[in-house]
């Protein structure tokens, strides 16, 4: 016998599929079992809700029983499915992931699943032990025993507080052009050459680029950020010496600060970034006119976050290195046309770590004072 279900759905029921069909959810299948619903209610066929809600017939069916014999609950959500039961009790999971979290075998650099499996076994009444199995119980506590990140972990010590929040003083101040502050560092690039002509984007086609380049070398750009003002100036060289360095310091002098009476930069730990960089560039007499004009200010070794220049690097790489770009000449004129444009809009960093932050969020990583604090005379 053919079975009709009849639904009719109450004022409050339909209110609360319209809305969920509103609402924008990602459940598709729940989206379409509401329409379903709504379609029927409305005295729609089952070929026509079919064709409109682009399920099949059977779909419609289904719906329209669970809901007649459970409900509107029963008719959007799935049935529970059968399965089999799990291989691994609650205390033998915790046993593979504080295995798979513990030191490797000896001989082995690292946990593999089929090591894993094995191991339960030997640790367990399990006779054998998949290493799908193994893997399942894993990705669901998110364990990946066969990767490793590396992390460079700072020492906060004394050195780093003081190098830190001397930097971070320097942020805060008020804009003075007389002494302006300048956050400065470098990146090498990648000089990637096309093999052959790509093909531009048509109506309906992507751009296409032939999955095979060719390396030109590679390039270097020193980076400057006014810490206080809407200007950046990327200078691309082809080597990253120390002459290039002291070059690049004339030219802030000279050239882009002629009337500052001296520029505090902050600095990265590199070798290049220092005093003696110029005096191996420049006669003595020149190397110490630019650096009178000078005042170094170093970041804490293993904190290059903290040098504000690393922000617009990142803005650079973005915008406009995010692509093969094969010589020298090319790279510098899309650099000088992204800096002209960046500089126009008077895009600035707004920098909102502050010392009181710092205090406030690593003051379990200060140092404690051999004395304490002594009281102020009147």
């Amino acid at each position: 016998m053919n079975v009709r279900w009849i639904v009719e759905l109450t004022e409050e029921e339909r209110a609360e599929l319209r809305h969920f069909i509103s609402g924008g959810s990602t459940q598709v299948r729940k989206v379409k079992r509401a329409q379903i619903l709504l379609a029927a209610d409305a005295g729609a066929r089952d070929g026509e809700i079919a064709a409109s809600v682009a399920v099949g017939t059977s779909t419609v069916y289904r719906t329209k029983q669970r809901f007649v014999e459970g409900g509107l609950s029963r008719a959007l959500n799935d049935e529970p499915r059968p399965g089999g039961t799990r291989k691994l009790s609650g205390k033998e999971e915790a046993l593979l992931i504080a295995t798979a979290c513990s030191a490797p075998p000896e001989g082995r650099a690292r946990w593999t699943l089929d090591l894993l499996a094995g191991e339960m076994v030997r640790l367990t009444n399990h006779s054998s032990l998949s290493s799908e199995t193994v893997r399942r119980r894993l990705a669901e506590n998110e364990i990946k025993p066969w990767q490793k990140k590396m992390w460079c972990i700072p020492k906060v010590d004394a050195e780093f507080i003081a190098r830190m929040e001397d930097v971070l003083d320097l942020y805060a101040e008020n804009p003075s052009p007389d002494t302006p502050v300048v956050s400065f560092d470098e990146s090498p690039v990648q000089l990637i050459g096309e093999t052959r002509i790509p093909i531009p984007a048509q109506p309906g086609t992507p751009a296409r680029i032939d999955y095979e380049y060719r390396r030109n070398g590679t390039a270097n750009l020193f980076v400057f950020v006014d810490a206080h003002n809407p200007w950046r100036h990327v200078k691309t060289t082809e080597h990253r010496s120390c002459i290039d360095f002291a070059e690049c310091m004339r030219e802030l002098v000279d050239v882009h600060y002629p009337n500052a009476r001296r520029i505090r930069l902050v600095l990265d730990n590199l070798s290049i970034h220092s005093a003696s960089a110029l005096y191996q560039a420049f006669p003595p007499d020149e190397a110490r006119r630019i650096l009178r004009r000078i005042e170094m200010h170093y970041v804490p070794k293993h904190a290059s976050w903290l040098n504000m220049v690393e922000i617009e690097i990142g803005v650079l790489k973005q915008q406009c290195l995010a692509r093969r770009i094969g010589d020298l000449a090319t790279l510098k004129r899309e650099i000088a046309a992204w800096q002209t444009t960046r500089n126009a809009a008077k895009v600035r960093i707004r920098w909102m770590f502050s010392v009181q932050h710092a205090r406030k969020k690593m003051g379990h990583a200060y140092p404690q004072p051999a004395h304490p604090a002594l009281p102020v005379a009147a």
